[in-house]
């Protein structure tokens, strides 16, 4: 539990919240979600409130990397000025935003949109650790889509355990919101599943062959782009870049699961 003053209007959110890649309930505009691991807060917007986070758990509203002594003990801030939130790196490490941006210590704070925001901190080692933002639009909820973009699924799909690792690994980039991403190579993906799994043999054929069969399940119940007849020659990484795209869209895979590859 923090020992920092509470704001009026705070509201915490425990460690078991889903992610809020899912989004949250109807707020009010320029409300904040802000959420770790460890849990987090939901802030109404005023002028000049601050959200601090960082690994001294007694001093910030948001404990991100608590054991890890690479992450600053005050890592960051998100504060509410002139209608904005504006994120600041006040850490010593730099911050991983959406679209391969970096926030050094050095820099102005970059503006917090409505919507969804992930933020990594790379700490010890390949550890990540993740601050999820989530701004409340001006109805109160998600900016509203544009009128061609997908509509999604009400549920995630189902995938088995080891399907749901070789995916993560597969997607890494995308859940890293990187600019521009690409999947990993089948031998990435071989080489990340051993070392997080060293009692099992992997190799980029088998890799291939689990992937290959999530495609096709989801390519039977429907969803387009993921047979080679459909996206036609050359294929390169089309199929697995339709396929990543249709489990980000469909929530089946959210940006907090690319923390189950810190141990590598």
């Amino acid at each position: 539990m923090t020992d920092i003053p509470q704001m009026e209007g705070t509201e915490p959110l425990s460690a078991s919240h889903a992610s809020l890649a899912f989004g949250v309930p109807t707020s009010k505009p320029g409300t904040i979600y802000a959420l770790s691991v460890s849990g987090g807060i939901r802030l109404g917007a005023r002028e000049e409130r601050t959200v601090v986070f960082g690994r001294n758990r007694p001093e910030v509203h948001v404990c991100v990397g608590e054991d890890d002594l690479r992450i600053s003990r005050n890592q960051g801030t998100v504060t509410f000025r002139e209608g904005q939130w504006w994120l600041a790196n006040t850490g010593h490490r730099a911050l991983q935003l959406p679209r391969s941006m970096t926030l050094f210590p050095e820099d102005d704070p970059y503006p917090v949109d409505a919507g969804y925001t992930p933020v990594f901190v790379n700490g010890t080692a390949r550890r990540r650790h993740l601050l999820e933002l989530y701004v409340a639009g001006e109805d109160g909820r998600l900016p509203r889509p544009a009128p061609d973009a997908a509509t999604l699924r009400d549920k995630p799909w189902k995938l088995r355990a080891d399907e749901r690792l070789a995916l993560i690994s597969l997607a890494q980039k995308y859940l890293l919101h990187e600019a521009y991403p690409q999947p990993c190579t089948w031998q990435q993906v071989a080489v990340d599943l051993s070392a997080l799994r060293p009692g099992e043999q992997w190799s980029g054929k088998r890799v291939e062959h689990l992937v290959s069969g999530v495609r096709h399940r989801l390519s039977r119940a429907g969803v387009p782009g993921l047979t080679r007849e459909e996206v036609g020659e050359p294929v390169g990484n089309m199929l697995n870049h339709n396929l990543i795209t249709e489990l980000l869209q469909t929530r089946t895979l959210v940006p907090p699961d690319v923390l189950l590859l810190e141990d590598l």
